[in-house]
């Protein structure tokens, strides 16, 4: 969601009616009503992502300290570190031989300039919570968000750093926090692998470069899913969240049947300006060629800082974030559980 996302808010915000679309399908057959009921069955009820948790993680990934982020920053350093304790604290093991997947990428020194370029260091951050069931357990969804950001922006009353808490410490921390509720709750028959990605700001290099590192591999993945600013609600006659590429898979179909309410629905400017193609769920789809999307309850009409200064934790609605995550737990846990692959691309 790059150069797109700039030229949407700096033309004002857009004017985007209903997205709601139909997600549902009122002739589910017997073997999709048997997945969902085997799937609920044991959902612990008590166990739930807090408002305290997220918030925590927000104040720290969007704070000052860590100068927004920037791929190659000493701040983009200590945000790994955090993620890594997180997981660690919630036993969420390596995915790799350590939690890190390094990368180089190349950087211009300047907007203007191509011919000064350096070389600098990524690195992703992948964690693993295997699955609960002896043949579902080597298929693989993958979840996913970006934790690096730009860096500075225009000043703003002396303010120059970009705090990036929508953009996209947010999809960051819901993608640790469902891993951290299935490491406890331990109700995944299939494996949970938990990406965060630096270098979205550069183009996607970091998912790309992990997509690659992973097909490489062979990894029996069966879907993904990216969540891309999720920090701020929609409006309440809209669907809490939209998903890209909506008509590319029947992902919201079966996501919105197991939480049993429409919590993805159809986004009209998600399909015109192309955003599954701009966001980290994209290399994935490419890849390993599987149904991979990105949710979002960011709609151009809901959020006035993108890639600006004020981009802050005192900006979401921890509230929201909260019950969006625990809308999806439902809906994360039928499809990882159901007995058949019923998430299927379109094309």
């Amino acid at each position: 969601m790059k150069k797109i996302l700039a030229l949407l808010i700096s033309v004002s915000f857009l004017s985007c009616g209903s997205s709601k679309g139909t997600t549902t399908n009122d002739t589910n057959t017997e073997t999709a009503t048997e997945n969902t009921t085997q799937a609920n069955n044991s959902t612990p009820k008590e166990a739930t992502i807090s408002i305290a948790s997220i918030k925590k993680s927000m104040e720290y990934l969007a704070s000052d300290e860590l100068e927004g982020r920037a791929t190659g920053s000493v701040g983009i350093e200590k945000a790994a570190v955090f993620i890594e304790n997180f997981l660690k604290e919630n036993a969420i093991t390596p995915y790799f031989e350590t939690y890190r997947d390094d990368f180089l990428v190349e950087k211009k020194q300047s907007a203007e300039s191509t011919a000064e370029v350096s070389t600098i260091k990524g690195f992703n951050i992948v964690g693993v919570v295997e699955g609960n069931d002896p043949k579902l357990k080597n298929e693989y969804i993958i979840l996913g968000g970006h934790y690096d950001h730009i860096g500075f922006a225009k000043e703003v009353n002396g303010d120059v750093i970009a705090n990036g808490a929508n953009d996209d410490a947010s999809g960051t921390i819901a993608a640790m926090e469902f891993a951290a509720y299935f490491a406890k709750t331990k109700t995944n028959k299939r494996s949970i692998l938990v990406t965060l990605y630096s270098a979205e700001e550069m183009g996607l290099k970091g998912s790309a470069h992990l997509a690659k590192r992973l097909q490489e591999a062979k990894l029996n993945a069966y879907t993904m899913i990216n969540f891309e600013m999720i920090g701020v609600p929609r409006t309440a006659d809209q669907a809490i969240a939209y998903m890209s590429g909506f008509e590319r898979s029947n992902f919201a179909e079966i996501l919105n049947r197991y939480a049993g309410e429409e919590i993805v629905g159809f986004f009209p400017k998600a399909k015109e300006f192309n955003l599954f193609m701009r966001s980290d769920n994209f290399p994935f789809f490419n890849e390993l060629n599987i149904p991979a999307h990105a949710i979002s309850t960011f709609d151009f009409t809901n959020f006035e800082y993108y890639h600006h200064v004020d981009d802050e934790a005192s900006e979401m609605d921890y509230e929201h974030m909260a019950s969006f995550m625990n809308k999806m737990i439902p809906a994360l846990e039928g499809m990882m559980n159901a007995p058949t692959k019923e998430v299927k691309r379109n094309d």
